[in-house]
């Protein structure tokens, strides 16, 4: 699997490894296909949905 970054979009991220939008709505990420999806950085995503960018990468790293 490529390489995830906390930098890349959700649309970027779904496009290269769409077996991690699982783990995204599991941690409340719920609409992976609406248009901030295409421009907003995971996370940015994260901090808007107050998740822990930290951990949500360990999870997708371990995926």
């Amino acid at each position: 699997m490529s390489e995830i970054t906390k930098e890349m979009t959700i649309g970027e991220i779904l496009r290269t490894a769409p077996q991690i939008a699982p783990i995204l709505m599991e941690a409340g990420m719920h609409c992976l296909g609406c248009p901030s999806a295409q421009g907003e950085s995971l996370e940015e995503a994260a901090m808007v949905h107050g998740i822990d960018i930290e951990e949500l990468m360990k999870v997708i790293a371990e995926a």
